[in-house]
């Protein structure tokens, strides 16, 4: 059973993600966002160290918090001046992402309840049903390569935030 602690811990790292989430998007510093993203990236971590999965969490601080930030903050200096301000959104494009940001996540809540995850079934059937989900399920449904397991599209998003960033490198060097 989780302790008074354990609970309280969880709330206060899962409030500094959000802040942090928040701060990250509306910075206009980009160097500033990709500190934020740092901390948002090292709270995920703890969010990992909380349920007892070290390795997961030494790899997130080590992989994302470390060598991907590097890469990212070594990108922003490529590309343009550190100190530079991005300019205001016209109000138009604000409400237009906002509403995209409110759409993309109902679709990902409509997924997470309603796409087959653990034996072919839902989480919404599994909760009515009144199964038991445990961590070991969602981490073999989410990384295994049996039927309605997503391993493969795990990889293919991998592959392609990889381009992306060797298009920005290659985009970067040719001005």
């Amino acid at each position: 059973m989780d302790s008074v602690a354990n609970i309280i811990l969880y709330f206060v790292v899962a409030a500094i993600i959000v802040v942090f989430s928040i701060m990250t998007v509306t910075s206009r510093r980009i160097l500033r966002s990709a500190t934020y993203l740092l901390f948002v990236l090292i709270g995920t971590a703890l969010f990992y160290f909380q349920l007892g999965y070290q390795f997961l969490g030494g790899v997130q601080i080590a992989v994302y918090a470390g060598g991907i930030m590097v890469l990212f903050v070594f990108s922003i200096l490529l590309t343009r001046r550190p100190d530079e301000e991005t300019a205001r959104l016209e109000s138009y494009r604000r409400r237009a992402g906002a509403f995209m940001a409110l759409a993309g996540t109902v679709l990902l809540l409509l997924a997470i309840f309603y796409m087959p995850l653990v034996g072919g079934e839902s989480l919404a059937g599994s909760i009515e049903a009144g199964q038991m989900i445990t961590m070991q399920d969602i981490g073999h449904a989410m990384l295994g390569t049996d039927r309605f397991q997503y391993l493969l599209p795990f990889e293919a998003v991998s592959v392609l935030l990889l381009s992306c960033i060797i298009g920005g490198v290659v985009v970067a060097r040719k001005r």
